[in-house]
């Protein structure tokens, strides 16, 4: 993999608060795992964890703006997923219907522009027999916003529409799963 030219975090949380794609990117691949494992510690659930993690992004990325520099990314985003975690939980134990909403206001979705990523360029080359085995390897939730996405073309608007989800979730949701789409077609 090849290296960025010296961009720093800093530039790439600066870059992500202008709106900039890659950048949002790059932090959600940095920093998936660290909240990732963080949750599955919490909660000892893949499922689970996997949604708080998209949750988190999808809250960090709506609010980036409110990022201060002194703070560490990483502790920031933490702190965000165990917020979520804690209010699943009180809603859990507040009425048996745990169905989670996040109150996200519809004017801030910045994360992701439509400008082909090289994941994007990845996934459009190859064999469409051959990308549908690929797709089946993701997990169930991933597979269906990549159909819902690339098969049916459906908007992300429409997407979260249709999985009664934040759109910030939908985004989060289809960058992680572009990028570990992108990573099976590779090592095949």
């Amino acid at each position: 993999m090849k290296k960025e030219h010296s961009i720093t975090l800093e530039d790439h949380i600066n870059k992500a608060k202008d709106g900039k794609q890659t950048s949002f990117n790059y932090l959600l691949d940095t920093f998936w795992n660290d909240v990732y494992n963080f949750q599955l510690k919490r909660t000892n659930d893949e499922y689970e964890a996997e949604d708080i993690t998209i949750q988190s992004f999808s809250r960090a990325f709506d609010k980036i703006n409110t990022f201060k520099e002194e703070y560490n990314f990483k502790t920031w985003l933490i702190q965000i997923s165990k917020n979520i975690h804690i209010d699943l939980l009180r809603k859990k134990n507040a009425s048996i219907q745990s169905k989670t909403t996040t109150n996200v206001d519809d004017s801030v979705y910045k994360i992701a522009d439509d400008n082909p990523t090289p994941e994007d360029k990845l996934i459009t080359e190859q064999n469409l027999a051959q990308l549908l085995l690929y797709i089946k390897q993701l997990k169930p939730n991933y597979q269906e916003v990549i159909n819902l996405r690339y098969f049916q073309e459906l908007s992300y608007k429409e997407i979260a529409d249709y999985l009664n989800e934040p759109m910030n979730n939908v985004k989060v949701k289809l960058l992680r799963a572009k990028k570990l789409l992108s990573e099976i077609i590779t090592n095949n």
